[in-house]
């Protein structure tokens, strides 16, 4: 958490020119962070596509191939469900097309009531759009493309979903990356917004602390990323066995998701009791630094997610400053505005320490009496 002096700015110089437009690191990070998965799909599509040809004995499985890659996809929700769900769209595009095929033969006629009847069967089975249109995808290949027998390329597209579901479990793309990336982008965009907050109480700024509000707003997202990649994860490494030793992690860095999304809630109440406050654009150093202190602790149980050692360092620098959460206390000739601003850091205290692995009852009980 910066200090009374280091002030931070409203508004962000956006680099532009030449330089910004030719710089490859974020390509580069973008291959980086798809490097499992394209091997995934490569090794998973192969395998499919030459089991489907040299073990089925099909002369053109393509669709052993396609059914493998568009399952696993380069998409960051991995979880086995979803590529079964993918899997099940297409072989119900496969199914319905070659039942076509069987009973009135190839066509364009054929294909529009084929595709028709596909997306209608689909529609019904599930509510994820995805999976009509997956469907839809198959049964066009289907109605276009020559079978040498009837089915075979429900054979093909069987194969590659096992060969998909097979990569899923034995090749896994690694939960922990992007799951804890998105835990970091949380508390970084917290301490952001608590750090423009304490300037603008410090200031007495009411511009800046309507830009902390505004932060404080904009974590939610954070929130619904850091959840999609966490739940992903666990189900990740429930399937694979290579995974499994992770689950644990997984699962206490889900605790402290729960808290986190309870707490930054609570920062977005203790912005808005900041832009009321600061209208009269009077300084209020005595709950800036509480805030702040708080937000330092929060930092730590950040650090935690990568080493678990923090954890009991974070929770006793939480607890050293809930235990001094004393409206009357702290201000005693506080406006009752003032009041109900320390008030509101109370629950952002409880919601930390919990994140640190304290139950409720215990992280209220170190609150002092009001």
């Amino acid at each position: 958490m910066s200090g009374d002096g280091e002030t931070a700015p409203i508004t962000q110089v956006v680099p532009t020119g030449w330089r910004t437009r030719l710089d490859l690191r974020p390509h580069l990070a973008r291959v980086r962070g798809s490097a499992i998965a394209i091997v995934q799909i490569v090794v998973a599509a192969t395998a499919a596509w030459a089991f489907a040809h040299y073990v089925v004995g099909h002369p053109a499985p393509l669709l052993a191939a396609t059914v493998t890659i568009s399952s696993l996809g380069l998409v960051r929700d991995a979880r086995p469900r979803r590529v079964l769900e993918t899997v099940i769209g297409m072989l119900v595009g496969i199914l319905v097309a070659e039942g076509f095929v069987v009973v009135v033969g190839p066509g364009w006629w054929q294909l529009a009531l084929a595709l028709a009847a596909t997306l209608f069967v689909a529609r019904f089975l599930s509510p994820y759009p995805p999976f009509a249109i997956m469907a839809g995808v198959q049964a066009s290949i289907v109605m276009s493309l020559p079978a040498s027998q009837p089915f075979s390329r429900l054979v093909d597209g069987i194969v590659g979903g096992i060969a998909a579901l097979v990569v899923t479990a034995l090749i896994p793309r690694n939960p922990r990356r992007e799951e804890a990336r998105d835990g970091h982008a949380v508390f970084a965009a917290a301490e952001d917004a608590a750090r423009t907050i304490v300037q603008a109480l410090r200031r007495g700024d009411p511009l800046r602390a309507t830009r902390g509000l505004e932060k404080a707003r904009a974590i939610a997202p954070r929130i619904d990323e850091w959840r999609a990649s966490l739940d992903s994860g666990l189900a990740v490494a429930g399937f694979s066995p290579w995974l499994r030793p992770q689950r644990a992690e997984l699962r206490r860095h889900h605790t402290v998701l729960q808290s986190m999304d309870f707490a930054t809630r609570n920062l977005r109440v203790v912005a808005r009791r900041a832009v009321y406050l600061c209208d009269d654009g009077e300084r209020r150093p005595v709950p800036a630094d509480l805030l702040a202190e708080l937000m330092r602790a929060a930092g730590l149980i950040g650090d935690s997610l990568d080493d678990i050692s923090m954890q009991p360092v974070a929770r006793e620098a939480v607890r050293a400053v809930a235990a001094r959460l004393d409206p009357a206390a702290i201000i005693p000739d506080g406006t009752q505005s003032e009041l109900n601003l320390v008030t509101a850091l109370r629950p952002l205290a409880v919601d930390l320490l919990t994140a640190t692995g304290v139950s409720g009852d215990e992280a209220r009980a170190v609150l002092p009496r009001v």
